[in-house]
This record gives C-alpha cells, sequence and structure tokens, in this order.
C-alpha cells in the first residue's frame, strides 16, 4: 500500500473533529479542572504562544488521523471496507491499548497526580473515537 493513498478529506475532517473534542474537553468540560492539575491560571495559558500551540496540536491530529487512515486501509482483506463498529472500535481501542499506557506510565514517573492522567485520557479516548467515526463514514 501506498503510504499516501488515504482519503486526505477524511483525514483533515478527522483530525479537526479530534481537535474539536480537544476545544470542548479542556475549555467548558475540564478547563478548569486541567489548569489545577497542572498548575495552570487562565493568565499563563493566555501568555503562551497560541499560534504555537494550537497549530502544533492541530499538525499532531493531522499525523494522528493519517496514521489511522493508514491502519484501516491496511487492515482491509481484498478490499473489503471495514465496518463501521470496527473502525470505531480500533480507534478507541488504539487509544486504550497504547495512549492511555503511555500517558499512565509518563505520569507515574513524573509523580503528576491521578486528576491530570483520568482528564487526559479521557481526552484521548474521545479524540480516538471521534476521529474512528469520521473514518467510519468518510472511508
Amino acid at each position: 500500500m501506498n503510504l499516501l493513498d488515504v482519503n486526505w478529506l477524511a483525514v483533515f475532517l478527522a483530525a479537526l473533529a479530534g481537535f474539536v473534542v480537544g476545544g470542548i474537553w479542556y475549555g467548558p468540560v475540564m478547563g478548569k479542572k486541567w489548569m489545577g492539575a497542572v498548575g495552570l491560571t487562565e493568565e499563563q495559558i493566555k501568555e503562551g504562544n497560541m499560534g504555537l500551540i494550537y497549530g502544533g496540536a492541530f499538525a499532531f491530529s493531522l499525523l494522528a488521523s493519517w496514521t489511522l487512515a493508514h491502519t484501516f486501509h491496511s487492515y482491509e482483506v481484498n478490499d473489503v471496507e471495514l465496518s463501521v463498529a470496527v473502525k470505531v472500535v480500533t480507534a478507541l481501542g488504539i487509544a486504550f491499548g497504547f495512549i492511555v499506557p503511555a500517558l499512565g506510565t509518563a505520569y507515574l514517573f513524573s509523580q503528576k497526580g491521578k486528576a491530570l492522567f483520568f482528564i487526559d485520557a479521557g481526552y484521548w479516548l474521545l479524540f480516538y473515537t471521534a476521529m474512528g467515526f469520521v473514518h467510519a463514514y468518510l472511508p
């Protein structure tokens, strides 16, 4: 399979979906709890380079989305498209089986609190699930 042989519209829209999930999760849903868990104030966050932060986050979302699209395509056998359920469960499984353990290990060694772990792990589970849905409906 050609590494660039993916639906680029789906890659972009899935990355956008994950990015929007992040805006909601780290905004009205968990924003204040997250700030407390990382020890930042709203003023400190506003002092950050927002172009670099959001631009970099979206670039990483695109990379994750492309990787997910490539993974789905490589799982297809005899050009039979994977079902919606398989794509969504696979995306969720990637988050649960790879991202969450990586976060957990990093947070254990850096001695970060459980609250931050659960906030960030919850985000990544939602992020990959949202991307899985987009890729499932835009193969």
